[in-house]
């Protein structure tokens, strides 16, 4: 984040929209994976797909089935093993706090564990979920600052604020 704030300070405080800034983000976590020796994982910006084309659904609190669309996911695109890794949701400060409340329901439900494999190991689960971390970024552009939140196992395990 440190990296992403210090060369993309002047694009975030032009107002532009989450979308553009988690695209920009996804270029930072990749060189990070590359970095990391971890190849065969993406990060992919508003992505909505899982195996074979078929559109992402999670099971929300109340157990109904919600098409998905995370901000920025780190992901295999299903080829590797664990193949979801890191969901990220952004909003900034002056978005209702209904949609921060989803995103971060959102983090919460896809960070709880994956649905049962079949016997074999083949099938996958219907449903997306067990992501081993979630993120929540909060960006306040007034005050530069931005608050993040961490989720693992469905729960928000903590938070923090810094400066850009």
């Amino acid at each position: 984040m440190d990296k992403f704030f210090a060369r993309e300070v002047e694009y975030i405080l032009s107002g532009v929209v989450e979308r553009s800034l988690c695209g920009r983000l996804a270029i930072y976590m990749e060189l990070l994976l590359e970095q990391h020796n971890m190849h065969g994982y993406f990060a992919d910006p508003e992505c909505n797909r899982k195996q074979d084309g078929e559109i992402k659904t999670m099971l929300d609190e109340k157990e109904r089935v919600v098409k998905i669309q995370c901000d920025l996911i780190v992901h295999s695109r299903g080829n590797e093993e664990p193949d979801n890794l890191i969901a990220v949701e952004m909003k900034k400060s002056d978005h209702p706090e209904s949609a921060k409340q989803s995103d971060k329901t959102r983090l919460r439900v896809l960070t709880k564990q994956l649905g049962v494999f079949s016997t074999d190991g083949t099938a996958r689960p219907e449903h997306v979920a067990g992501y081993r971390l979630g993120i929540y970024i909060e960006l306040d552009i007034k005050q530069r600052t931005c608050l993040y939140e961490k989720y693992k196992g469905g729960d928000m395990i903590g938070s923090w604020m810094d400066r850009f």
